[in-house]
């Protein structure tokens, strides 16, 4: 079952995106030719040029995460509350109508 998401670009245009449960909220951003997300590491939570704002989700995932994740939002100057890396979102069904929008480039 395929899990529709809304992201939103930094024009402030909705897409609607449709991904596989297994890959990760960046991979289906890119996938769905939505480049002005970087991702210049490849998903590999070292350059934090995947950087979402959470707008809509499960109880919980408005947190970021510890670690390198948290290390890496902290070097933003654009980082927020809903701050997340969108390579460590692990997309699955619980995360059906999940809205992003995309950060500002720092």
């Amino acid at each position: 079952m395929a899990i529709d998401l809304t992201v939103i670009t930094r024009e402030n245009v909705s897409v609607a995106v449709s991904a596989d449960p297994g890959v990760s909220l960046m991979e289906a951003i890119r996938a769905a030719g939505i480049y002005e997300l970087v991702a210049l590491c490849g998903g590999s939570c070292s350059c934090a040029t995947c950087h979402v704002f959470i707008e809509q989700a499960p109880a919980g995932l408005d947190s970021a995460a510890g670690g390198d994740e948290d290390d890496l939002l902290d070097s933003s100057e654009h980082r927020q509350p809903n701050s997340r890396l969108s390579c460590q979102i692990l997309l699955d069904a619980a995360l059906n109508a999940l809205v992003v929008r995309i950060a500002p480039e720092d």
